[in-house]
């Protein structure tokens, strides 16, 4: 045999050890089946208070399951309810003047009104007469000429509050003005939406749940100073679970959504539970340190979220599982849009 021929053999050799290899690190598992590993992820949410104010009472502990709508912690309201109550009083206030402004003048205070215009009507004709008697008198030199300046000025007074009687007899059946009407129903306006800023803030100091979770953390107790960027407790959904795992660029092609798959833990081995692919990021990253795979820590990777259906509720939340996707197997529907992502189980 000569030299190039024995130094082409080894190269040979070493190109198929190589590509056996490559396709060993890169095949599918078992009978077409492909395997990937991560970790239990859940919605999270972390509550606090809208207000600032001390923490009266915290109602839930660690570990707790707690329904949507159910109260978690209270916060100290000794302050904040005397102030409803007087926003609900000024707000009652306003109405009645609101409503005297649209009645107008009752029909007895334009009864009152006409008897006051009689009456300075009678007044001031008797003080006519006085004053032409007086006149008389006075040409005669029986009473003085001051005495006669006191009766003319008592008469003009008599008619002037004819002339008043008359005006406030015309306002009261005028009743008030449109521009006081617009005025006192601006400043309800504006009571009405204090007391509903302060009934909020009244509602505001009880924490409640926004969905059936579990209570991971409780990270106030009462007595402290609650404020909105402080949280209170750090709650995980209950029905939503997903692992999140990564997938490498080769094996890219082998997946879609909706895809099945069966999703085991270390913990329940002999237990797998069924899921399906619910996301593919369009996004190439570096493989995080918390995932166990074969492949190299340095190789780049697409992070997919399996959507796990867990009603004995055995998944907790960073629990390490191997999913083993099924590619023969019916995939599930997806929705209307055509979208990757389901909408209600995205974080």
């Amino acid at each position: 045999m000569n030299k190039p021929f024995r130094i082409l053999i080894p190269l040979v050799v070493l190109a198929a050890i190589g590509g056996g290899a490559w396709w060993y690190m890169h095949r599918p598992a078992g009978n077409g089946d492909l395997t990937l590993y991560g970790n239990v992820d859940f919605r999270q949410a972390s509550l606090a208070f809208n207000g600032s104010e001390r923490i009266a009472g915290v109602l839930v502990e660690e570990g707790d399951i707690v329904k949507k709508g159910q109260v978690l912690a209270r916060l100290d309201i000794s302050r904040l309810a005397p102030q409803v109550r007087e926003a609900d009083a000024t707000v009652a206030s306003q109405r009645a003047m609101v409503l005297k402004l649209r009645n107008g003048s009752r029909p007895e205070e334009i009864a009152q009104a006409r008897a006051n215009l009689a009456s300075a009507k009678a007044d001031a004709a008797n003080a006519n007469i006085q004053l032409e008697r007086r006149s008389v008198l006075t040409a005669n030199s029986t009473i003085s000429k001051q005495e006669l300046d006191t009766t003319k000025a008592a008469a003009e007074m008599a008619d002037a509050k004819v002339q008043m009687a008359q005006s406030e007899l015309e306002l009261a059946i005028a009743g008030p003005r449109a521009e006081e009407l617009l005025q006192a129903e601006a400043q309800l306006r504006g009571s009405e939406a204090q007391l509903e800023l302060m009934r909020q803030q009244l509602n505001d100091a009880e924490l409640i749940a926004p969905f059936d979770a579990v209570v991971r953390s409780r990270l106030m107790e009462p007595g402290e100073m609650a404020a909105p960027t402080k949280p209170v407790f750090s709650l995980a959904t209950i029905g939503t679970k997903w692992v999140r795992a990564y997938v490498s660029e080769t094996n890219l092609g082998h997946i879609r959504p909706g895809m099945r798959a069966k999703i085991a833990t270390d913990s329940f081995p002999e237990r797998p539970l069924d899921g399906w692919i619910g996301f593919i990021s369009p996004i190439a990253e570096f493989t995080p340190k918390t995932v166990e795979t074969t492949d190299l820590r340095t190789s780049l990777v697409y992070e997919v979220r399996v959507f796990v259906e867990d009603p004995a509720d055995m998944l907790r939340l960073g629990m390490p599982s191997t999913v083993t996707l099924l590619p023969d197997a019916a995939p599930k529907p997806l929705p209307q849009s055509g979208a990757s992502v389901d909408a209600k189980a995205k974080p």
